[in-house]
């Protein structure tokens, strides 16, 4: 691909991914069209005029499109469908949003991805810079979208703290983080994937390494096995530091315990890491986060921290300071004795797995949506031991069929409904004093909402509203 020749850009897809893209081309001079197979909103189209960028809507018109030096396709489009097909077959380049984005910043990247926790991990990350005085921004996959932060920015920023998912990753060929953090890898998307782990799993570590240099960092989960066993299929030039429950040959960062206290031990041992004394501890009882979950996304934070040369005692306090993500296991209510908490954030069975873990309570347990391919499996024990009875979401009953099969002889009570108010009723009606009511869907939202925001929205506008 020879950057210096593209004059003409189409961008597939009207949200926020594509739309970021095509202000960022115009920005920067580009013949910029952009089409899209629905209706985007009408801020979108307002915000696309003000652009002076055209559009199209409700279809894809291919006389257009194969007139284009570059396509930059929003991650949620399929490479199956028929207008990429036709795209690859007339051997126009395709990218990925963030991929286009990095073309046009010198900032340290710092992109975070995994099955399960990369939001949090991601915020905290940007926590942890922005509170040492760095001059750092947050984008991506968790809000506004890396093309857009450029286009918007009046100046370049020293680090671009980015959450990308596997989706984002499949159309890379430049993109270069300086670290690179998998917090882990579990049975999520596999139905773009041909149902094959390893494939999602390469689509990540490829994307994130195969630019690497010996100057760069991988941050990895040792407890992950999916993930180690995939890094074992290739070496890339970056170095590899890992976090881990336990200490493990290498690890540099991991739980022990102390004076009876569970602690955080960061201890980074990097052949690049400039010597700033010795390692820290941070006891877990002092983070507001809770959870194995958050114990993991702690470690893997400080590491980055640690690499770029934060003091200490300035990663400490950032951690300590941090607290829970919207949607990301929110407590929303405590009513009549039972919590109600919203992880609407959790699409895989690995995120419902920390969440269910973090409970200590009798749950109700709202799951489900549109499986992604999950091994529902992996929380047969957890379920068996602390959920008193589900309440399937979802608008078709065919799709939650796996996890009905999964749990159905495993708990007193379950239930399917097609929307939240009869969820949060019906779960309120299996509830006791005492129990806790946990959205934590493990299923992609767009059978019934327009994504995992609107559903965690509609959760807690139920809730609070449950005796009205």
């Amino acid at each position: 691909m020879d950057r210096d020749k593209i004059k003409k850009i189409v961008v597939l897809g009207g949200g926020e991914s594509g739309v970021g893209a095509a202000i960022l081309a115009k920005n920067k001079g580009y013949d910029v069209f952009l089409s899209d197979s629905g209706i985007p909103k009408t801020s979108i189209k307002q915000e696309l005029q003000s652009w002076n960028i055209p559009y199209e809507q409700q279809k894809h018109s291919l006389e257009i499109i194969l007139s284009a030096d570059l396509v930059i396709k929003s991650p949620g489009i399929s490479p199956k469908v028929s207008v990429v097909q036709e795209i690859i077959a007339n051997n126009i380049p395709i990218v990925s949003e963030i991929e286009f984005g990095s073309w046009f910043t010198l900032a340290k990247i710092i992109a975070i991805s995994g099955s399960a926790g990369k939001t949090t991990t991601t915020a905290m990350i940007y926590k942890i810079l922005k509170d040492a005085g760095l001059n750092v921004a947050l984008c991506g996959n968790i809000g506004t979208s890396l093309a857009r932060t450029l286009a918007l920015s009046e100046n370049d920023y020293d680090y671009l703290v980015v959450e990308v998912s596997s989706f984002q990753l499949e159309n890379v060929y430049y993109f270069h983080p300086h670290i690179s953090v998998l917090t882990n890898i579990s049975e999520n998307h596999l139905d773009r994937y041909e149902y094959d782990i390893s494939k999602y799993a390469q689509t990540k570590i490829q994307g994130l390494l195969k630019n690497s240099t010996e100057e760069d960092y991988l941050v990895y989960c040792m407890d992950s096995e999916p993930l180690v066993k995939e890094l074992e299929n290739k070496k890339y030039p970056a170095e590899y530091l890992g976090f881990s429950q336990n200490f493990r040959e290498g690890s540099s960062a991991y739980v022990t315990e102390k004076f009876n206290q569970r602690i955080l031990n960061i201890n980074v041992m990097s052949k690049n890491k400039k010597k700033d004394g010795l390692g820290f501890d941070l006891p877990i009882e002092e983070l507001k986060v809770k959870g194995k979950h958050n114990e993991y996304n702690s470690m893997a934070s400080a590491i980055v921290g640690n690499l770029l040369q934060i003091r200490n005692e300035s990663i400490r306090e950032s951690l300590k300071d941090f607290e829970s993500m919207e949607h990301r296991l929110e407590e929303v209510a405590i009513m009549e004795g039972i919590r109600y908490i919203n992880d609407s954030k959790a699409t895989s069975a690995l995120a419902v797995w920390y969440a269910l873990e973090s409970v200590t309570t009798p749950i109700i347990w709202i799951a489900g949506g549109v499986d992604k391919g999950n091994d529902w499996g992996m929380l047969l024990k957890l379920v068996s031991d602390k959920v008193k009875g589900i309440v399937l979401l979802s608008k078709d009953p065919e799709t939650v069929k796996d996890i009905e099969r999964a749990f159905g002889n495993v708990v007193e009570m379950m239930k399917h409904t097609n929307n939240m108010k009869e969820a949060v009723k019906i779960a309120r009606q299996m509830a006791s004093e005492g129990d806790t009511i946990l959205l934590s869907p493990g299923c992609a939202s767009f059978d019934l909402f327009a994504n995992y925001e609107e559903r965690g929205n509609q959760f807690k506008q139920m809730v609070l509203n449950i005796n009205k």
